[in-house]
């Protein structure tokens, strides 16, 4: 059984496009803004700094990438181009991207620390999604919410 067999095709296909735009967006603005600061003077003074700014570029970029791969495979297999029996590969799995330490981001400018902190936000919720998916149905627990709609239909 594939991981997508336990949501909603409709569902299942409305989350992957709105992730997908949503890390497409966030990856240009990281370009955009990391570009930007490659060409600012402004870090120059202290090379520990502009290290650790280039290292957490290329982490965002990292946990960016990996969830637009994902993603990629998941409208594969929406599509039929890939079958249940090749999404159980692991390379078809969201690959792992290191976090950033909260002490290190604490000293970047708000832009940089927002787009750390958007990049390990969206990077948590792909990877919630892939375990929520993997879990088959029985094993999801309903609800709170669709528990009261089912009620509620019931009786009317």
């Amino acid at each position: 059984m594939y991981l997508a067999a336990s949501l909603d095709r409709g569902l299942h296909r409305r989350l992957v496009d709105g992730l997908y735009v949503e890390a497409m967006v966030m990856a240009d603005e990281a370009r955009a803004y990391f570009d930007m600061r490659e060409g600012s003077r402004a870090e120059e003074d202290d090379p520990l700094r502009r290290v650790a700014l280039a290292c957490e570029s290329l982490k965002v970029t990292t946990r960016l990438m990996h969830i637009i791969a994902w993603l990629l495979s998941q409208r594969a297999w929406q599509r039929g181009e890939l079958d249940d029996a090749e999404m159980q590969d692991e390379k078809y799995r969201l690959g792992h991207a290191a976090g950033t330490d909260p002490a290190v981001a604490a000293t970047f400018p708000f832009a940089a620390r927002a787009l750390i902190e958007a990049s390990q936000d969206l990077y948590e919720r792909v990877a919630r999604l892939q375990d929520r998916m993997a879990r088959p149905r029985a094993q999801v627990e309903p609800s709170p919410a669709r528990a009261l709609m089912e009620r509620l239909n019931t009786a009317f």
